[in-house]
């Protein structure tokens, strides 16, 4: 696009949209230096949708009516032994305004049956000390110990965690807020799931005039999004006994203490005793000072953050080093000193050009030392490429199997497989071609882990924009489409998601790795019912079925021609066979592909730009 027409869109876009335009050009710009003109034009049309107008969703639904404060209090008053929620919070020299907010936000719960903790940690300011005194004297569910001398969070921490008598904490900084009903939907998630053992909720912002925004709508819980995030946050409600089994706050983490304290506690439980309620349940204050704004404001806590996650890893007995990536945080897994064979399986019929490049690709720019290529010849009938495909297999570590059966993706792969000396196998479609030189040493590092399934990579198109970030399912056809697809490269996408390790119910198969002896634990693709669409997510379905999680990766990255030989689904001929595979999906998969847990019941699925539901399909009194 050249410049006039930039202009000219640009244009186009303000007289559409005009002030709200306006207001998002300063986020627009600091976009355009990270990702030039596609990320800034993807970006002002995400956020001046009306989809993402979060003051409107606000208003529409997350405002308490009379009527549900009533409901609300009405099933408060049915709940058999209501537990009481201790708040833990530290306190040192808070803005005095804010601190009468936060603590009059806890006063304000619809839920009666709290206590709020406080520790103040030596505040030089005496006003602090009177606020906290006269609330002490004023209320009796409010505990206060005031600190003789700094010690910083993780101390001041641990001295709130002293006056609690609770079953369950909730950990609250001494300037952020709670919605009056927060409390009352943790104790709701607590009585549908009493074996739960660590909860936590949905957060956004806050500004100075009240003003909310940022929401992060989040996944259910995604250890490898956790390890890459601390996801887990705020609202964060906690096993009392199993804090203090572990020790409490680390001293020695400030900055991370609360991140490092959830993953000392999620060793001990398992993963369904991790609850998420998907609502906004704690906004987050916005100050200069605050890590709400950006993890810049204490970068002490990014280093505490890659030092409790080394730990972490260190007392599971995992080898792998994690390191700090600005936005987020990197895991690298240590490979085993004998590298593990990694056959790549590609099918293809003729496609010598594509082929070509594919291969070239993976010889020149991988850096993973031991590894296979098998190609399925599906009928090819062009000499040119008959000919290439002789010539390879003269390599030792190339063979080509020739298969004359009508295309059936599942049926070919499944072959392959079969025939594959590798422990590791790479599906991987013709139209690919490796971008970073360790995309196999990162999918085999994470494919090798305990309880891993299939690794997903992110995939380009030609243009740089994103072909596959993960796939979600419910999107596109009410089946499942990519994550993120069409994002500019530069941009990191909903609350880093585009750029950090985590689950996903299913990745594609256009690029993906999974150990051998898992791939037939649960039989392969489906060859009889999914010939052509929709196999990979059936198959990375089953591996959670079985008890695998999905991994997708960034750090793994390749672009994708896609549809360079594929046909299109929709065309006369293969309509049948594709509404064929939906309806068994539907059948086989409907409860699944209904609440898929890697995204939020807050997040549309009209689009795969993680915009908001309108409604959210969540419980609503």
């Amino acid at each position: 696009m050249n410049l006039i027409a930039r202009l000219t869109h640009l244009v186009r876009l303000g007289v559409q949209h005009g002030p709200r335009m306006a207001s998002k050009l300063p986020q627009a710009w600091r976009v355009y230096r990270k990702a030039g003109w596609q990320g800034m034009v993807w970006e002002l049309r995400r956020r001046v949708r009306k989809t993402n107008d979060y003051a409107n969703w606000v208003a529409t639904y997350d405002t308490l009516t009379a009527e549900t404060r009533t409901a609300i209090t009405q099933r408060v008053a049915a709940m058999q032994a209501p537990p009481l929620i201790s708040i833990v919070m530290p306190t040192y020299n808070p803005n005095p305004v804010h601190l009468r907010a936060a603590i009059e936000s806890v006063r304000a719960q619809l839920y009666p049956h709290w206590e709020l903790c406080i520790a103040d940690d030596a505040s030089t300011a005496a006003e602090v000390r009177s606020i906290l005194e006269f609330y002490r004297d004023s209320d009796p569910r409010i505990k206060v110990v005031f600190r003789p001398k700094n010690g910083h969070i993780s101390f001041a921490s641990n001295s709130a965690l002293e006056l609690v008598t609770g079953p369950w904490i909730a950990l609250m900084d001494h300037d952020d807020l709670l919605p009056e009903h927060a409390l009352f939907w943790m104790v709701d998630c607590i009585a549908k799931h009493p074996d739960a053992r660590l909860i936590y909720s949905d957060e956004d912002k806050i500004d100075e005039s009240g003003q909310r925004s940022d929401p992060y709508f989040k996944p259910d819980w995604n250890i490898d999004l956790f390890r890459s995030q601390n996801m887990f946050s705020h609202l964060g409600v906690l096993s009392t006994e199993l804090v203090r089994s572990v020790g409490g706050f680390r001293v020695g983490l400030e900055g991370s203490q609360d991140w490092d304290l959830v993953m000392r506690c999620m060793e001990h439980v398992d993963a369904w005793q991790v609850q998420h309620v998907p609502r906004v349940l704690y906004h987050w204050r916005v100050h200069a000072e605050s890590t709400a704004r950006s993890m810049n404001a204490k970068p002490y806590a990014a280093i505490a953050g890659e030092r409790a996650l080394n730990e972490h890893y260190q007392r599971i007995g995992v080898k792998a080093v994690a390191e700090y990536q600005q936005f987020g945080y990197r895991t690298r897994y240590v490979l085993p000193d004998e590298l593990p064979l990694v056959s790549i399986i590609i099918p293809t019929r003729n496609g010598l050009d594509l082929m070509r490049q594919c291969i070239q690709s993976i010889d020149k720019k991988t850096t993973y030392g031991r590894y296979e290529i098998i190609i399925v010849d599906n009928g090819s009938d062009d000499p040119a490429a008959l000919a290439y495909f002789a010539k390879l297999a003269e390599r030792a570590n190339v063979r080509v199997l020739r298969d004359e059966r009508p295309f059936n993706y599942s049926a070919l792969n499944n072959a392959a497989v079969a025939a594959a000396r590798g422990d590791v196998i790479a599906l991987v479609n013709n139209d690919i071609e490796v971008m970073s030189p360790d995309w196999l040493l990162e999918m085999v590092g994470i494919a090798l882990q305990p309880g891993v399934g299939a690794i997903g990579a992110r995939l380009w198109y030609p243009d740089m924009t994103l072909q596959h970030g993960g796939v979600v399912l419910g999107l596109g056809l009410g089946m499942a489409s990519h994550a993120h697809k069409g994002l500019p490269r530069g941009l990191n996408g909903y609350a880093g998601r585009a750029a950090l390790t985590q689950s996903f119910s299913a990745v594609t198969a256009a690029c993906m790795v999974v150990r051998k002896s898992t791939y037939e634990q649960v039989g392969g693709l489906d060859e009889v019912n999914l010939a052509v669409a929709f196999n990979d997510i059936d198959f990375c379905l089953r591996l959670r079925e079985a008890g695998y999680r999905n991994v997708w990766t960034p750090y793994a990255e390749l672009m994708h021609h896609e549809s360079a030989t594929r046909g299109d689904d929709m065309a006369p001929d293969k309509r049948k066979r594709f509404e064929r595979e939906i309806a068994y999906m539907k059948s086989r998969w409907a409860d699944v592909i209904a609440n898929d847990p890697a995204y939020s019941p807050n997040l549309t699925l009209d689009a795969e730009d993680f915009s908001y539901a309108w409604p959210p399909r969540v419980e609503r009194i």
